[in-house]
């Protein structure tokens, strides 16, 4: 190469990486108005350093790979994706959501992006085009490709079935589960393990490099479920292939692929002992840290597994008699990562067992109620009833201005709410009369 199509090659370079900076790391200036970046520049250099092809010197990039601009078209569509409304908190959670988990599996997206480069002649004719692949498609064409072989004998790592710093919890018909909760090097080196050293699982969790056990395991145990039934076994660990982790204060059920399952369809198709067994992690973190306040968001959270697997009667003896506040939402967006429910013809049946929570001063139903039992009444230290967005609930319970003596039994209620709800629901005379003497706000 002559001396000045050197220099040319160097700007080219260097300038490909101004370019992706200036593009999507500065903001734009269109007439009066200001458009926003569309990344950052330390996510930008997550992006590009995520293409095994770049150049680079330590975390200096040198020159661009020739993957970036898929990996960053990748990025740019996770925003379009989210179905709640633009800018509202519920939009910017879940986008915070997606964006970390992106960030988090980044490298099985390097991983990958290096077996399509070394693997790519061998793939069919319509699998060559990065362009023409998602991530997902991108990890199912090369998957069955191994970068490297397995140290020891099947026969050795057979012997190791419970591995020094987990233990077996469980033990049905079909699945055993371990639960590693070490915090420690034993830990994190079976999480390795029952992951096959991240080669014959996804988790992020087992690979051996990378620090994703630490912050996992600081919130909580794994768990990992082996299916004892699969006579085909891993390379790597030679425990069958067929295995789950679940890690439940992250809301992470995940398959071999790292791929989140539908829970609950999960837990109600397989053996009935697991469903008892992970009974109490279901109520674990769903409320403050005193257990006095409690939000159910229907269908995303743990709450929600809890009750479609257990009913809401159960759901509702779980919770602490000194329970002071419950928010129960109906999500319009649906469930969380690949959980499903037929969330528009949700109704739930409040227990009359509701009447035992006698300090509780907010109760919050939106969206899920045709009615309210009469042992509402017996609430007395309630001062906000909402009830939004409930357009099959008929009535108010009469009861609710039941008397000890001269004084209402629910003396401290200050604001009722049924904004949006049935706008001809029906008020008894005697709640009417007690909303008058008391000068209680109803909002409609």
């Amino acid at each position: 190469m002559k001396f000045n199509q050197i220099i040319k090659s160097i700007i080219v370079e260097q300038g490909r990486y101004e370019i992706l900076k200036k593009t999507y790391t500065q903001p734009k200036q269109k007439g009066e108005k200001v458009k926003p970046a569309r990344m950052s520049l330390e996510q930008l250099n997550k992006l590009v350093l995520a293409d095994p092809t770049t150049r680079r010197d330590g975390e200096n990039i040198k020159k661009a790979g020739k993957y970036v601009n898929w990996i960053i078209k990748q990025f740019l569509q996770i925003e379009p994706k989210i179905d709640a409304q633009y800018g509202t908190p519920q939009f910017k959670k879940q986008l915070k959501e997606k964006l970390d988990l992106f960030f988090e599996d980044l490298y099985k997206t390097t991983e990958d992006l290096v077996k399509f480069d070394r693997f790519k002649s061998q793939l069919d004719d319509e699998l060559r085009d990065i362009n023409k692949l998602t991530i997902d498609t991108l990890f199912n064409s090369v998957k069955d490709f191994s970068l490297e072989k397995a140290s020891t004998t099947k026969a050795e790592r057979k012997e190791m079935k419970v591995h020094p710093g987990a233990e077996i919890v469980y033990s049905g018909s079909k699945y055993d589960v371990y639960m590693i909760e070490d915090q420690g090097d034993l830990g994190k080196e079976a999480a390795c393990f029952y992951g096959g050293q991240n080669k014959e699982t996804r988790w992020c969790t087992s690979a051996p490099g990378l620090s994703y056990f630490n912050t996992y395991i600081k919130q909580g145990p794994l768990y990992v479920l082996v299916d004892k039934t699969d006579t085909e076994v891993g390379d790597i660990s030679g425990l069958p292939k067929h295995r789950y982790q679940f890690h439940f204060p992250s809301n992470q059920f995940m398959d071999v692929n790292d791929r989140q399952i539908n829970l609950v369809e999960f837990l109600l198709k397989e053996e009935e002992g697991l469903r008892e067994f992970f009974k109490p992690e279901f109520m674990k973190g769903l409320s403050s840290a005193d257990g006095t306040e409690v939000t159910v968001e229907y269908p995303r959270d743990a709450a929600s597994k809890y009750i479609a697997l257990y009913g809401f009667d159960k759901f509702f003896e779980g919770l602490p008699d000194n329970l002071g506040r419950l928010d129960f939402i109906k999500s319009s967006s649906g469930g969380y990562r690949g959980d499903s429910s037929n969330v528009k013809d949700l109704i739930v049946k409040i227990p009359s067992t509701i009447g035992r929570f006698n300090k509780m001063y907010a109760l919050h139903l939106d969206g899920i109620l045709d009615s309210i039992p009469k042992e509402i009444s017996n609430l007395s230290d309630l001062m906000f009833l909402s009830l939004p967005n409930n357009p099959n609930l008929k009535s108010l319970p009469k009861e609710m201005a039941d008397k000890n003596g001269q004084n209402y039994k629910m003396d401290n209620l200050a604001v009722i709410t049924l904004a949006g709800s049935n706008p001809n629901i029906e008020i008894p005379e005697e709640v009417q009369q007690m909303i008058k003497d008391k000068g209680i706000k109803v909002f409609k």
